[in-house]
C-alpha cells in the first residue's frame, strides 16, 4: 500500500484512509478495555456490549469520565479499593429521563468544577472535610444515553458496590430519575428501613410519564421497595404550578410527608424534627437535592427563603 493517496483517483484521500486504518494496531485499545473492566467493574448483566464497564475508565462515553474530582479529593482508579474510604463520591451523567430540557448528563462535571472554588474547611461549623473524612472520588457511572432501564441497572450496580463495602455514597446527578436506581442499589445491603429526604419543587411520585419511568417518577418506584416505605419519604419545598395531580394522589394514598416552602418559613427544617418524619436515623438516610435554578436543570423553579 502506498504511503500517500493516488492522485489519479477521484476519491484519492478517502480510499487511502480506508486502507490506512487497517494498518493501525489495537493493542492499547484492548489494554484500555481490560483495565477498565478490572478497575471499573464489569457492566450490569443487561448490557450486551461486554467491553463497557460499570464505572467509566476509558475513552467512552465522551460526555463523562473527566478526571477532575469533587473538592480535588483523591481519585481512586480501581473501585475495588474503595473500601479504604469513608465516603465515595461518584457521578451519574444522565439526562435520558428528562421530559423537557436535557443537559444534566453534564451535571457531575459541572458540580466537580464548581468545587474548585472551595476549600475543605468551613468556618462557621468548624469542620474540615479533608481532616475529618477519608473522602475519595471514584469517577462516573457508564450510563447508556439511549436506554434508561439499562442506565438504571448500571447505577444500581455502582451503588451496590459502594454500599456493600461499608462506604457512604455521595452521588452527583444526573436527572431525577436516578433516585430510583440508587435506592434499589443500596436497599439489599441495609438492615433497617431507608428514609428519604427530598428537596424539590416537584413531587416526582407518579408511576409513569410519557409511558416510561422518567425524572418525574423515581419515588413511586423507590417506595415500592420493601425497606423504603413511602411513609419514610419526606419532601421539602414542594409547590408551585408543576406538581402533577396524579403524583399528589400517590403521596396522599401512600402517606408520605410534604413540607411546603410556607411550612419551612413557618417552622424551619431543623434536623431533629425532619429526621423522625423519615422514620430512621442517619446511617439509613438518603438526602436527594435538586440544584434549583440551575441552568442545566429540567424545568427548574427557584426556591426563595
Amino acid at each position: 500500500m502506498s504511503d500517500s493517496p493516488d492522485p489519479n483517483l477521484p476519491n484519492a484521500e478517502g480510499a487511502w484512509a480506508q486502507q490506512a486504518e487497517a494498518r493501525l494496531g489495537d493493542r492499547r485499545l484492548r489494554e484500555e478495555i481490560d483495565r477498565g473492566l478490572s478497575y471499573g467493574l464489569e457492566a450490569a448483566p443487561t448490557i450486551n456490549d461486554r467491553t463497557i464497564s460499570t464505572f467509566v475508565r476509558g475513552e467512552k462515553p465522551h460526555f463523562a469520565g473527566e478526571r477532575g474530582t469533587f473538592l480535588k479529593c483523591p481519585f481512586v482508579e480501581d473501585v475495588n479499593d474503595v473500601d479504604d474510604a469513608e465516603v465515595a463520591i461518584f457521578g451519574v451523567p444522565l439526562d435520558a429521563g428528562a421530559t423537557y430540557r436535557p443537559g444534566t448528563r453534564f451535571g457531575p462535571q459541572g458540580i466537580r468544577r464548581s468545587t474548585n472554588l472551595f476549600g475543605t474547611y468551613n468556618y462557621e461549623s468548624g469542620v474540615d472535610l479533608r481532616e475529618q473524612l477519608n473522602m475519595v472520588d471514584i469517577g462516573d457511572v457508564f450510563t447508556i444515553p439511549g436506554n434508561l432501564e439499562k442506565s438504571f441497572d448500571q447505577i444500581s450496580q455502582a451503588m451496590a458496590h459502594v454500599v456493600q463495602k461499608g462506604v457512604m455514597p455521595v452521588v452527583l446527578g444526573g436527572d431525577h430519575s436516578i433516585g430510583f436506581p440508587t435506592i434499589r442499589g443500596m436497599a439489599p445491603y441495609l438492615d433497617g428501613n431507608i428514609g428519604i429526604i427530598h428537596f424539590d419543587r416537584h413531587v416526582d411520585t407518579q408511576e409513569t410519564d410519557l409511558d416510561e419511568r422518567m425524572h418525574t417518577t423515581p419515588w413511586f418506584h423507590a417506595t415500592n421497595i420493601k425497606n423504603a416505605p413511602a411513609t419514610n419519604l419526606v419532601q421539602i419545598g414542594i409547590g408551585g404550578w408543576q406538581s402533577p395531580r396524579e403524583g399528589v394522589k400517590v403521596g396522599r394514598e401512600r402517606q408520605s410527608t410534604v413540607i411546603t416552602v410556607g411550612d419551612v418559613e413557618r417552622v424551619g427544617v431543623e434536623d431533629d424534627h425532619v429526621r423522625p418524619l423519615a422514620g430512621c436515623e442517619a446511617p439509613d438516610l438518603v438526602v436527594h437535592l435538586e440544584l434549583v435554578g440551575s441552568p442545566q436543570g429540567d424545568r427548574p423553579e427557584r426556591l426563595v427563603y
